[in-house]
């Protein structure tokens, strides 16, 4: 896996992993890599430091990260969503209100319904308890949860 500091057009800068080197080059080409703050597809690789790891003692022994390595992600975690994330979700958000029927509380029921061909199969959304999210899975139905963050427009 290798980490590339990407950079959109519109100047947002983001990090990406991807298998290879060839296998970005692959994806921006088909306008697979896109800028998480605002959707655009033109991105370019930004200038990024090495990453190179330091030698302990001058006797060629690489040092381990410390513990500290993983604080970040951790901070990440526990505090606010960065900027990135947030207008990501935000949008995800928007489009499943706009292309989805929101079903609230009859969200499990209403799975199963279209699950078993007594409703029309389509997207739906609302709520579920993790209970009924679990059951749904046992039983087969596909379901994913995702992080509901307000509207981008207030």
């Amino acid at each position: 896996m290798i980490r590339f500091s990407l950079r959109c057009d519109n100047g947002h800068e983001f990090d990406s992993w991807f298998k290879d080197g060839a296998a970005y080059d692959r994806m921006a080409a088909a306008g697979l890599v896109e800028c998480p703050a605002c959707g655009d597809t033109r991105v370019a690789k930004a200038l990024m430091t090495p990453a190179i790891a330091k030698v302990r003692g001058g006797k060629g022994r690489a040092e381990s990260p410390g513990p500290t390595a993983s604080a970040p992600l951790a901070r990440a975690a526990a505090g606010p969503l960065p900027a990135q994330v947030l207008a990501l979700l935000q949008r995800m958000r928007a489009e499943i209100e706009r292309s989805c029927d929101y079903v609230g509380a009859d969200f499990a029921e209403e799975a199963r319904r279209i699950h078993y061909g007594e409703a029309e199969a389509r997207g739906i959304y609302g709520e579920a308890s993790d209970e009924e999210a679990e059951a749904l899975r046992e039983e087969g139905i596909a379901i994913a949860r995702l992080p509901w963050v307000p509207r981008s427009d207030g």
